[in-house]
């Protein structure tokens, strides 16, 4: 059985993966807070998470293999979205509103993670269908003498758990210093975070023994794995700016709602995005969706592909240039792939590549070694191996290169009047056209072959004929 190393941010060490039960693989991933489009720095943990449960599958069967991913549907920013929306007049009662808006935003995600060529994990738990598995937990925390409540609210002690901060290497004082800790009177210490919280008659809420109200971000996802996945299990993922205060907060409170359940055994967090060498921000003007570039006909293989040439654990920088350099990449493997005839075995320095911590980025480099060998069977099975095309050849490959063939027998007559000619003027005009197009000229003895290359853009082959 292949091997695999992933390294663990709670012992900061990259590890050999051991399943607490082969024949159970089990794997947890914070999901979207569905008040709006995902961006593309939310896309990069969908991509890397698909990846490693690809590669799950694939060595433990994918029978033994449970892959969840939740969606908070609770929140203060879809109820400020809901909120909106019914000042401006949208009919129906607030929680309509609500659940409207989820639901229409869990379909864009749904789709947009689909063009992504991530696969859909085992199970996608909302959090508004976990409130009593939320409260159970909460009232044994407080049982416990872990959590107390306070003014309709119930806070989490932090104080109680000697083992808080391990995850992010911080000490309570460093936390304190860097994150903006809620002031409030009810709290007997600083740190201490809400399990849950009060709702106001126009806000969503739930009976509970303290009041009507709702949860708290973080009780959410502990709640939801250990009823799925149970108090134990393998692997915990996410964006690294989940690792304080949210997942150390899971870790607290699960482990604390439990004798002996030790929560995930092997966390992973995946580094953050940029574009062009800056951070993404509206301010900046480089903030974007994944429906923003799919609507500008960036295909989504090729934006998984950006992602996978970057490690998980390194910031990823897209640029536009890497964008150009995927695309055609991709359309010349893809047309190799079109060869197949036959079924073919995954490339095994691929599966190796992948083992070692989910290195994608030696994964692609082993692919380009596997195009030049040009075994097309083998590519296309690695391809979709790695979630970079499905049963059949994307129409998007040869879109807008109807006109090659003409285009080829064009600049051919050009260089055979120039020969006799020695006026060469005709034949550099059409081939630096092409070449502005985005279009790759071969020619030699045996002819003239156009290719669509890095930014290809049919439109500019506007008039050339």
């Amino acid at each position: 059985m292949v091997e695999i190393r992933l390294t663990n941010s709670k012992t900061r060490k990259k590890e050999v993966f051991e399943p607490i039960d082969p024949k159970n693989v089990r794997m947890y991933v914070c999901g979207p807070t569905v008040y709006d489009r995902a961006h593309l720095g939310n896309a990069r943990p969908v991509v890397v998470f698909d990846v490693l449960n690809r590669l799950l599958r694939h060595v433990y069967g994918s029978e033994h293999v449970t892959y969840v991913r939740n969606f908070t549907d609770v929140d203060d920013k879809i109820n400020a979205t809901a909120l909106a929306r019914k000042e401006a007049g949208a009919e129906g009662s607030l929680e309509d509103l609500i659940h409207e808006r989820t639901e229409e935003t869990i379909g864009w995600y749904h789709a947009d993670m689909d063009a992504l060529g991530a696969l859909r994990p085992d199970h996608e738990p909302r959090a508004t269908g976990y409130i009593p598995q939320m409260i159970a937990m909460i009232e044994g925390l407080i049982a416990r003498g872990h959590a107390y409540a306070a003014e309709g609210h119930v806070l989490f002690s932090v104080g109680s758990y000697a083992d808080y901060g391990a995850l992010s290497g911080r000490s309570v004082e460093d936390m304190i210093a860097g994150a903006r800790v809620e002031v409030a009177p009810y709290k007997r210490d600083p740190m201490d975070f809400v399990l849950w919280k009060p709702s106001s008659d126009d806000l969503p809420g739930w009976d509970s023994p303290w009041g009507r109200g709702r949860p708290g971000w973080h009780i959410e996802c502990s709640a939801m794995a250990d009823d799925i996945l149970g108090e134990e299990f393998d692997i915990h993922g996410g964006g690294i700016d989940l690792q304080f205060p949210h997942h150390e907060n899971e870790i607290a409170q699960s482990c604390c709602a439990h004798d002996h359940g030790g929560f995930a055994r092997v966390w992973l967090h995946n580094e953050m995005l940029q574009v062009e060498g800056k951070k993404m921000s509206k301010s900046l003007g480089n903030f974007f969706t994944v429906r923003d570039l799919l609507d500008q006909g960036v295909p989504g293989e090729v934006i998984r592909f950006v992602f996978l040439g970057t490690h998980y654990r390194k910031p990823m920088d897209w640029t536009e240039k890497k964008r150009a350099e995927a695309e055609a990449t991709l359309r010349k493997w893809y047309r190799q792939a079109a060869q197949a005839v036959d079924g073919g075995e995954i490339y095994s320095p691929v599966v190796t590549a992948l083992a070692d911590d989910l290195n994608t980025s030696e994964a692609i480099m082993e692919c380009h070694q596997l195009s030049l060998a040009d075994d097309v069977s083998t590519l296309r099975a690695t391809l979709q191996f790695l979630g970079l095309m499905g049963e059949t050849i994307p129409a998007w490959v040869d879109a807008g290169t109807d006109d090659f063939v003409a285009l080829a027998d064009k600049l051919a007559a050009a260089r055979e009047a120039a020969m006799a000619s020695k006026d060469f003027s005709e034949v550099d005009r059409l081939k630096s056209a092409l070449i502005e197009a985005g279009v790759e000229v071969r020619m030699s003895k045996a002819g003239v072959e156009l290719l669509p290359g890095a930014g290809f853009d049919p439109a500019k082959l506007e008039g050339l004929l």
